[in-house]
């Protein structure tokens, strides 16, 4: 799947989050947005591009649910998911 055709619907039901509750939509929506462009910044890769790689869902599913989950100001950890890393350093372009 493209990460430009999922939907907050798609990503509540990977995130087994409550589908009629108003409150995650807004919740996700901003966090979803962030995950592409964060993914983008990674890799230098355009939104288009990012398209072209199916596994760059699985990248968007884990960020965007990491987002949900540490919505706190200080998080425990610095370093990036090992499994995000890993797809988005497949796909870098931008690398200096």
């Amino acid at each position: 799947m493209k990460v430009s055709e999922i939907s907050t619907d798609e990503v509540k039901r990977a995130l087994r989050l409550d589908p009629s509750d108003p409150f995650i939509d807004r919740e996700l929506a901003p966090r979803m947005k962030a995950a592409v462009e964060y993914m983008k910044a990674y890799t230098g890769l355009t939104a288009e591009q990012l398209d072209e790689h199916e596994d760059m869902y699985h990248a968007f599913m884990v960020l965007v649910q990491d987002m949900y989950d540490n919505r706190a100001m200080y998080v425990e950890r610095s370093s990036v998911n090992r499994t995000v890393g890993i797809i988005l350093d497949m796909h870098s372009v931008n690398l200096l």
